[in-house]
């Protein structure tokens, strides 16, 4: 179960269809708090999904997971950002994954797991 901190979608869509979309509904369901990074600004359920940290209104709040809906290429833009939040976690979901990433979040004593969060809310093993 995660701690106090929040969850980050980092890919955050606001087509229904989306996985991303799909997850930010689950956490919600699950009452994980939770804030969204996307390729545009929009609102979702009353919460602001922003296209920059630098936008957030919650920085400053600590990060437990990062869990990502970018492809290894654009997941590349934000390498730095996820180091330095110094996550607990980052999940790669299906389609997400990197290996070197991986190996390099896990040198910063970051858990990298290859998971889907829509299974791991599902089955209670978020």
């Amino acid at each position: 179960m995660q701690d106090s901190g929040i969850t980050v979608v980092l890919g955050a869509s606001d087509k229904v269809e989306r996985y991303s979309n799909k997850a930010m509904e689950m956490l919600s369901q699950h009452g994980i708090d939770f804030e969204g990074i996307g390729n545009k600004s929009f609102d979702f359920k009353g919460k602001k999904i922003v296209r920059d940290y630098n936008e957030a209104k919650w920085k400053g709040k600590r990060i437990d997971t990062i869990t990502l809906y970018l492809s290894a290429k654009n997941q590349k833009a934000w390498r730095d950002w996820i180091i330095l939040s110094k996550p607990r976690r980052v999940i790669f979901n299906p389609g997400t994954e990197d290996s070197q990433f991986e190996h390099e979040l896990e040198s910063y004593g970051i858990e990298a797991l290859n998971a889907c969060t829509l299974v791991m809310l599902s089955t209670n093993q978020y």
